[in-house]
């Protein structure tokens, strides 16, 4: 009985060694076939914009900072995605013009290629 539950142990150990190997080569070579054809892409296009998630939240944050450096858009009701210097900017702002202007703000972050505005006029709680 021990004896089984030991082979058993065994089999699912080796199991789950085998599987996390082949995820990690699996992931490796995507990671790079994928960083090749980005610097690719990136040479080809001229553009030097750097890719990534660590790239993504760095423009996320710039483009807050940028947003938080006016007082007079409540910046904690918008939110930013980054995706290869295309952004999209969800939420509400209090006033239809503040709609315009967080998005040239957007616009003038270097790094930005591309904003998508799905920002909306927050209505007052009377409904009206």
């Amino acid at each position: 009985m021990k004896t089984i539950k030991i082979l058993g142990l065994a089999v699912v150990t080796l199991f789950v060694s085998m599987s996390m190997t082949t995820r990690c080569q699996a992931g490796e070579a995507a990671s790079s076939s994928s960083s090749a054809q980005g610097a690719s892409a990136a040479a080809g296009s001229g553009a030097a914009a750097p890719m990534g998630r660590k790239a993504d939240r760095a423009l996320r944050r710039k483009v807050y900072a940028a947003i938080g450096k006016y007082k007079e858009i409540g910046a904690g009701d918008i939110s930013v995605i980054a995706k290869d210097g295309a952004v999209t900017l969800n939420g509400t702002v209090t006033d239809t013009a503040q709609i315009g202007k967080v998005e040239a703000i957007a616009r003038s972050v270097p790094g930005v290629t591309s904003v998508t505005n799905k920002l909306t006029v927050k209505k007052p709680f009377g409904g009206m």
